[in-house]
């Protein structure tokens, strides 16, 4: 009864994080594109845990217009930790808002946050986080800069508190095609869906200098095996931005996190063959024992990127990474398939939009614990699947748990999927993804994998129910057990332009 409880209120919570997606494609446009509004919000505030400590937490957050509600948007987000002593305290989650103007320029805006996790030894509980907020915001065009004040809440915690901070909005368009016109060629007239250009799934090691520990006394290991991904939107020819989330893989250090904003420079060396480039990352990362203090993170690294056609490439990256309030400093390495997304070229040229879906749900199976039992967790689960037929899809996930005292305990995977329709609005479909995961008290040795079926039920053209499971298996751990899970999937297309 417990878990059918918490996967009932976390599907509510799916619900609301994808009203805003299901909204923008639902919405039937000749033109067959539909843009409403988003929002890329970055925020900070100190909140303050319990005996008297303070914690400076960082909050990213994308939402999209409601486009049949005025002023309702919702989407992902997610808060970490970057100053203070809790470097590695992160959570997942979806984000409902309502904003108005008041006068001129002057907005104010409501919302809620809901998601999941903790860690770096911070009483969170089981890992669940409230997050309501109001903002009063001053419009400059494209960008809204304000003042929030929040009350960041676990239930089954002990943080609670209420706090103010500052806030910045930037302000663009979600463009898509609506889940009914997938079949139906479009002209492309800028970037869309979430607006990369190009994603990156990543494979690295870290190698941290000799004269270090890490935060309970262990020693250190000599290398420190990461995944991770990277998105990433062209500014200009040869600048970009981009956004960034890598997980370790060993079992020493299970449950390191780190989520990076990111700016670069590219240029093209030889033609059609080699890109050569350069770019610096900044963020939150921590957990697993890795001493980073507060969780500000910094990179700088070097890169090459071998071209092996219009879509793919192989990218190979050096460069160092630090913590400057905490002790942990490294050279990395790392190499990466990247892809070609959603580029604004090819403005004039109809072609089949890719399908892409978004999902938001919940999980629980039986979770292998550091002190030698077993007992019942709950996660939340994000995922984005980009097809690359009818059938087949590359998806990525992120998992983080809300229930079962694993407040802290998170993972990441990437994998591929196949989905098959059948008669009266059901389907099925199968996944098989890999990833890292840890903390939480969780003994799952880094890294993961897991196989999992699913049925689901097409209650729109745009959004869809789906039950699941599966069997989760730690590589070199004793976590293993059978998945069962729910979520609701929003369907939208982007159109070719790369």
């Amino acid at each position: 009864m417990h878990r059918r409880v918490a996967i009932a209120r976390g599907a509510c919570c799916a619900s609301a994080a994808l009203i805003a997606l299901a909204g923008a494609a639902h919405a039937e446009e000749a033109s067959g594109l539909v843009a409403p509004t988003s929002h890329a919000r970055i925020g900070y505030e100190r909140v303050k845990f319990p005996d008297n400590e303070y914690v400076g937490l960082l909050g990213t957050t994308y939402l999209v217009d409601v486009r049949a509600v005025p002023g309702l948007s919702a989407g992902p987000a997610v808060y970490g930790a970057i100053t203070g002593n809790r470097g590695g305290f992160f959570t997942i989650g979806g984000e409902v808002a309502w904003r108005s103007q008041l006068a001129g320029p002057l907005g104010v805006e409501l919302g809620l946050y809901a998601g999941g996790g903790g860690g770096a030894g911070a009483p969170q509980g089981g890992g669940l986080m409230l997050r309501p907020h109001a903002d009063l915001l001053w419009d400059f065009g494209p960008l809204a800069l304000g003042l929030s004040i929040s009350r960041v809440y676990f239930p089954n915690g002990e943080i609670d508190g209420t706090q103010l901070g500052l806030v910045l909005n930037a302000i663009d368009q979600f463009r898509v095609v609506p889940a009914s016109r997938l079949d139906t060629p479009v002209r492309n007239t800028g970037r869309a869906g979430f607006g990369f250009d190009r994603i990156q799934v990543v494979g690295g090691a870290y190698v941290p200098r000799s004269d270090w520990t890490l935060t309970d006394g262990r020693p250190a290991p000599g290398t420190i095996g990461y995944v991770g991904v990277r998105a990433e939107q062209g500014i200009d020819a040869n600048v970009y931005w981009g956004l960034e989330a890598n997980g370790a893989t060993q079992s020493e250090v299970a449950g390191y996190a780190e989520y990076l904003g990111t700016i670069g420079y590219e240029s093209e060396w030889l033609r059609d063959r080699l890109n050569v480039g350069a770019r610096i990352a900044l963020g939150m990362g921590g957990g697993g024992g890795i001493p980073t203090a507060g969780g500000l993170l910094a990179k700088v690294s070097l890169y090459g990127v071998i071209r092996l056609g219009n879509e793919f490439g192989l990218a190979l990256e050096g460069g160092a990474t630090d913590a400057p309030r905490g002790d942990f400093r490294a050279v990395h390495a790392s190499a990466s398939l990247v892809w070609a997304l959603d580029g604004p070229g090819g403005l004039n040229t109809a072609q089949r939009p890719t399908r892409t879906d978004f999902s938001f749900g919940v999980e629980g199976y039986d979770a292998a614990r550091t002190d030698g039992s077993t007992s019942p967790l709950e996660n939340v689960v994000l995922k984005i699947d980009r097809y690359l037929s009818h059938n087949f899809y590359l998806t990525g996930q992120v998992h983080s748990a809300i229930t079962g005292g694993a407040g802290g305990y998170s993972s990441a995977f990437v994998g591929g999927g196949w989905y098959q329709p059948l008669p009266a609005r059901f389907h099925v479909g199968a996944e098989l993804i890999a990833g890292a995961a840890g903390g939480g008290g969780v003994d799952s040795g880094g890294a993961v994998g897991q196989a999992s079926a699913y049925l689901g039920y097409q209650l729109t053209p745009t959004l869809a129910l789906r039950v699941g499971t599966g069997r989760l298996q730690a590589l070199r751990g004793p976590l293993a057990s059978t998945v069962v899970d729910l979520s609701l999937v929003t369907t939208y297309g982007v159109s070719a332009g790369s």
